[in-house]
Formats: structure tokens, sequence, C-alpha cells
């Protein structure tokens, strides 16, 4: 009896994992984070219909045409399905075409077209979406890397139209009716170079009956007609009544043929959309599942799996595979077409953080070839990137690309030429560029002569010398680790200049003159001025490179845990400064009402971790938790600001297996609270890291103990390595601080200062 039980249980076994396997996917909103608008922004994301790092991805449309704002959850109408690549509506997209469905007559203008819906009829998943419209047509999208399977289901009886609208810019189209097809491309976007296009293939599955071209800048109809080139010009096509449409279509910025070349691969096979669908769910699946997470509750796990989903889509591809399968790509840099490896749609300033840190436990390979990309993008436009959408904004402050090249060879992704990094940071960090001000540096001549850079000469003073200190350390830790002498002397002088911004009779960082006075009037609730999207309590803590140099500046860790404690203790109250009104990141953190700590924006996301630098590190573990719990969730409200390409979903995912990269470009990695009672993450080097926390819950978020690998473990971090290399993690939790656990000198986290 016991031996026919066996064949039976391991079939239960092998049918629950792999239930569970498929059940992942569904723990992913894409709606999370949609809810958003210029004043309060929520997450500011859109449906992301897409594959992991994906070169395109599919949404809804519920904005106009240009307008940021793709889609809101509280609008009521949807006017296209949209080629897409930005999250942010601050920067808008790039290389843009919509289809949009219709019945009974033909309409092209984007205002009338548009038709209402209920999110009741509306399934947003990674793999899929899908939605019926008010007037019963229904929408279906599944992702491939470069392109999408769509399905139009139209009502019976109904004349069936559906539209391509070339968006902004311009645009051509050619319809080919024998072979069931439009091809063309779109030019569409801010800061391109000029022939950078998006050549598209689409293939319908049933023949048209009628067909014509359109302009969307007068809505102009011309029937019957096949090919247009210039601005805004679309097409329409028109089946029979009642018909069900299956779409497939893929988009290349190289060529014509590479558009087609690209559908052939990705969906040449899949004759129905289940087939798209089901690839596209197994390829999540298996990304997601990189990370099983168990215990918690269910809506823990969707916050979880919504959020891991959000960080995996940045930084995009932005390269193809040839008919040899071999990478190449246009380069947004100089127009060329160049061999190799090339990403996009990241702005480092939010994504040094923690987006790339999570990428270098889960992505190692894929972050190996960033750092050649990083490179070449040097070579092609003379400057590291520093916001990438898709060639270089130059947007925000700071020169981080030097974050990211240390980060990675800290932590052993040595795929590049250090001292052909070192060489462009020097250049980064000794110029200023023609593009924003993080392409080069602004005042980087008064940074070395005064060892900041004033105010009011330069904008956001304050926050360019703290992050321009920390950059420095980066070039400087990067030349130490490759035993270059030559920049470390150059870096290694500048990486303490944090001090010269810090007054200590109002115990702030503060705006500094040119003669060395400090600005007058100071108030640390006060935003802008010297200050980044924040103020004076926010960047207090922007010294990741030496919080132990800190504490010392501060006159003591319990000076300095005090002043931790006040972040969350003052009143959530702020003066707008030089901004003139509120902005959003104001309202944010006066909704969070967790005194000045706003979440919402990236400056301060590390600052709950600094607890552990100071003998305190219970505080880091009751904090982080309260953060996730209080401010993030999975629904249509679930970020507490913008998510800004992955940074604020990977600061949750780093957070919630329990640790944090405060300072990147060292191998540590800062220790808080799991969210979880067991976390098991598969590396790429099929090693398993294990975090274990059984008895986890929402109230014992304390940690009472730790054993790595079975050792007694009072670290207030791990390494890099003790990832990569596998093994178990594992925490005994409370409901009650320890408050001898990991206070010794040797538990501290790196610091500059010994």
């Amino acid at each position: 009896m016991k031996l026919k039980l066996i064949p039976i249980l391991l079939s239960f076994l092998m049918s629950t994992a792999l239930a569970q396997e498929k059940d992942l996917v569904q723990y992913v909103n894409t709606l999370q984070g949609t809810n958003s608008k210029h004043e309060l922004t929520r997450g500011n994301t859109y449906p992301t219909t897409a594959l992991p790092f994906g070169m395109h991805t599919w949404t809804p449309q519920t904005g106009r045409n240009g307008d940021g704002w793709k889609y809101q959850y509280f609008r009521k109408t949807i006017r296209g399905f949209q080629q897409a690549h930005q999250c942010s509506s601050w920067t808008n997209d790039y290389c843009v075409f919509s289809l949009m469905p219709g019945i009974g007559k033909l309409t092209v203008n984007e205002n009338d077209r548009e038709v209402g819906f209920d999110h009741k009829n509306e399934i947003a998943k990674p793999h899929y979406y899908k939605v019926k419209l008010d007037n019963n047509v229904i929408t279906e999208i599944s992702p491939s890397e470069r392109g999408a399977h769509l399905r139009f289901t139209f009502p019976k009886g109904e004349r069936s139209f559906l539209v391509l609208d070339g968006y902004t810019g311009m645009s051509g189209v050619s319809i080919n009716t024998k072979e069931r097809k439009i091809t063309g491309y779109v030019h569409n976007g801010r800061g391109l170079t000029d022939n950078l296009k998006s050549y598209f293939e689409i293939v319908f599955d049933k023949p048209f009956i009628a067909h014509g071209i359109w302009d969307n800048t007068n809505n102009s109809i011309l029937s019957d007609q096949t090919n247009a080139e210039g601005k805004g010009k679309g097409a329409y096509l028109e089946f029979r009544k009642g018909e069900t449409i299956q779409v497939k279509t893929a988009s290349s910025y190289i060529s014509q043929e590479q558009a087609a070349l690209n559908l052939k691969t990705e969906l040449g096979n899949h004759k129905t959309l289940e087939q798209s669908k089901s690839a596209a769910a197994k390829i999540w699946n298996a990304h997601l599942g990189k990370i099983l997470v168990e215990g918690g509750t269910e809506a823990d796990k969707a916050t979880f799996y919504s959020c891991y989903f959000r960080a995996s889509l940045f930084s995009r591809q932005f390269f193809e595979y040839n008919k040899e399968g071999q990478p190449y790509y246009f380069s947004p840099y100089d127009g060329k077409i160049h061999d190799g490896f090339m990403f996009t749609d990241t702005g480092f300033w939010d994504t040094f953080r923690a987006q790339f840190p999570l990428n270098t436990i889960m992505q190692p390979t894929m972050h190996g070839r960033y750092m050649q990309a990083l490179l070449a993008a040097y070579e092609q436009c003379g400057w590291l990137p520093s916001w990438s959408f898709p060639g270089e904004g130059g947007s925000m402050i700071g020169n981080h690309a030097i974050s990211v090249l240390a980060d990675a060879w800290a932590k052993g992704i040595r795929t590049f030429d250090p001292k052909e990094a070192l060489k462009a940071y020097l250049h980064e960090a000794t110029n200023k560029g023609p593009w924003g001000p993080a392409n080069g540096r602004h005042g980087w001549k008064e940074y070395y002569q005064l060892g900041y850079v004033p105010y009011p000469e330069y904008r956001e003073a304050t926050a360019k010398t703290l992050e321009y200190a920390y950059d420095d350390f980066c070039g400087y830790n990067l030349a130490k680790m490759t035993n270059n002498g030559f920049y470390a002397d150059i870096f290694g002088k500048q990486m303490y200049n944090y001090k010269n911004v810090y007054d200590s009779s109002s115990r702030f960082m503060r705006g500094r003159q040119k003669d060395g006075s400090w600005v007058p009037n100071f108030d640390p609730i006060e935003w802008g001025g010297p200050f980044t999207e924040g103020n004076a309590w926010h960047y207090q803590w922007s010294v990741f490179q030496d919080p132990k140099g800190l504490i010392e500046l501060m006159h003591g860790e319990q000076n300095f845990t005090a002043k931790l404690d006040s972040v969350f203790s003052v009143p959530n109250k702020v003066k707008v400064g030089t901004y003139g009104g509120l902005i959003h990141e104001m309202t944010e953190m006066v909704m969070a009402n967790m005194g000045q700590y706003a979440h919402g924006n990236q400056p301060i996301q590390h600052m709950i971790y600094l607890y552990n630098y100071a003998g305190q590190p219970w505080k880091s573990q009751y904090r982080a938790r309260e953060v996730m719990y209080k401010l993030y969730d999975a629904t249509e409200n679930g970020y507490p600001g913008d998510e800004d390409q992955g940074q604020t979903s990977s600061w949750y995912v780093l957070s919630a297996l329990g640790f944090y990269s405060v300072c990147p470009g060292t191998d540590q990695y800062v220790i808080g609270s799991p969210m979880f009672s067991k976390i098991t993450i598969s590396l790429e080097n099929n090693k398993k890291f294990i975090i274990e926390a059984p008895n986890n819950s929402r109230e014992n978020y304390y940690i009472s103990a730790a054993t790595l690998n079975g050792k007694t473990y009072t670290k207030n971090f791990i390494t890099h390595s003790d990832i990569v290399n596998g093994g178990i993690l594992k925490f005994e939790m409370s409901n009650k601080p320890n408050l001898q656990r990991g206070t010794g000198i040797e538990d501290r986290p790196f610091s500059l200062t010994k």
C-alpha cells in the first residue's frame, strides 16, 4: 500500500510545484501605481504588457497623443493600444504608435474614437492584457521582446474597423492587401537622433474589405490609398462584420527587414494568441520564480511579485539579433549600427541605488553586458550616460555611471576595462557636457577649487556636492580595487567633500556661498534651492560612502540616532522654497505622514538603514517593515510616489529579502527585516541562497538572532559573495528588539572612516 502511494505523492508534489510556478504571474497586478496625476503620483506607471527587459512594451492608452500620462486609472475611456517604452510622464515616450478598434462607422480622430470601459472588465498581467470596452469590442495583448500578439474581437453584425495612429511625429505607412500587413515607421519623442526610427511590421490573419490612409494633424481620410509619409500619417482597415482579428507585430530600430525578422523569430511559430500568452507566462514564471517567497499573506505576495515585475523591466534592451543570431543595435548616441549590446530607459540618479544592485544578484550576465554598453555609449557620444531616454538626456544630478561600474566590479562582474571606465569618469568629472546638469558636472571647477559647489551660482549645489563626493568615492574604490594609484589619488582627494557643506551650528547640510559663508535664512523644511526635490532633512543622510564620518561630524552616535529618530517625529510640514508651489513629492511626503521621511523620492530611501552604523540595528528592522507595510501594496495606489524605472520597486524587493544596498560600489548589503518566513533565491550560477525566518509575522519584525550557514552571525550586513556562493541566512524573529545583537564595532557596515 505504501509503495502505491509513492508515485501518487510524487505526482502530487510535482503538480503542486507546477501550480505554484504558474501562480506567480497571477500575483502580479500591472495596474499597480497607475492611479497617478500631476499633483500626486501613486507610481506614475502604466499597465505594462512586456517580457523581462523587453525592447518594446504595450499598454492601453487613456491620455491624448503626446501626453506623458498615457494611462491613468481614474480615466473612463481608452483611445488606443500603443507600443510604448517610457514609464515616466515627465519625460514622455518615444517611437510610439497605436492601434484602436472601432465599430459602426470609421472614426479616426483620437478624441472621437475613444470608448468607455470598466476596470471590472480588465485583466492586467505581465503576459496578458484584456479589456472589454463598453461597445463590446474585446482587445487582448500578449508580448514578445520586440513585439506583441493582439486579438480584437468585434461584436456580431457590426462593421469592424482598426485604426493605426502614427502619434505625434513623423511616420510612414504602407498597406499590403495581398499579404495582409502594414509596414512603416514612426519617429517621435524628445532629443532623438534624426535617423532614429522604429520600423514596424504588422500582420493580420484576416483579409481587409476596405483600407486607406489618414492624417492625424487634420483627421483627413484618403480611402483606398496604400502609402503615405509625413507628420502624423496613419492607416485604417475594415474587416468583415463581427470579425475576430489576430494581429502580430514587431518593431526594429535597425531596418524594415529586421522588423520582419524580429516578428518571424519571436512570433512566427505562434498561430494563436493563446500560444503567445502561454509562452510569455512561461518566461515570466521562470523569471519571477528566481525569487520564491513563502509565508506572509496573499496580499504581501502580490505586492512583492508586482514590485519584482516592475523592477524587471529596466534597463530596457536596445539591441536586436541578426540572421545569424548575433546581437547588434542602432546607437541612439551616434546614429550608427554597431555589433554587441545596448540598453536604455533608465535614470541613473534613481536606479544606481537599488535597481542596478538588484540586477547584480539576479541578472549578472545581463549586467556584465550593460557595463560594456556604458563604455560603448561613452565612445559613441563622448560621455557616460546619466539619463538614457533612449540617448543621453543629462537629467537630474550626479555622475552615477561610475557607481554602476564600480558596483559591478566590487561584485565580481568584470566584463569591462576598468582603466577605460576611470578615464571616462575623469572626463565626466572635469567637464560640463552640452545636455542637462548630469551630463558632465555643473560647477566642476568650483567643486575642485573650493571643495563644494557654491550656491546660488549653481542650482541644487549642496545636493550636487554630496553626490559628486559619493561618485568620487566610487571612482576611488574602482581605482583601488584595480591597483590604479593615479586615479585613486585624484578621486581620493574629493570623496570627503561632503564635510564642506555640513554646518555644525545648525547640524544640517546647507547651501554654501562662494565666499565660504552659509546661505542665510536657512529652514530645514524648505525645499529646493541648494537641494534637489527635497530639503535639508533629506540630504542630511546622502553620505553613502561614509556614515561613520557623518556620525563624527554630528558629534557621536547618540546625536546621530536622535537625528534619525527626529526625521519621523518632526511635523510633516513643507515650505515650497524655490519651487514656488507644491510639487507632487511634497504632497506625497505629507500624505505618508511619517514626519520628514519622504520615501516617494529617492534621496532618503536608504536612510532607515543607517541605524546599523550606530549600534541600533533594531530601529532599521522596525522602520524597514513599517515602510513596506504602510507605503506599498499591489493596487492602483500601490506606490508612495514615482516608481522611477524600477528603483522604488527594487527598494521593496531588496528590503523584503531583508537587506538593502546603502553604498553601491562596495560588496555589502545592509540588513533590515525580511518580509517572509522563507525566501529562496535561485542564482544564475545554479546555486541557491535561502533566507529563513520561520517565526516571522507582521508583529515579529525584530531580529533576535541570526546564523549564516549554521554559524552565529551578528553583523549588520552581508556581502555579495555570501549571496552568490549560496547558503542559508537564518533569522530568529521576535516582537521585541534584541538590544545587544549587532552592536559591536565589527558588526557595522562599510564606512571610509574607520
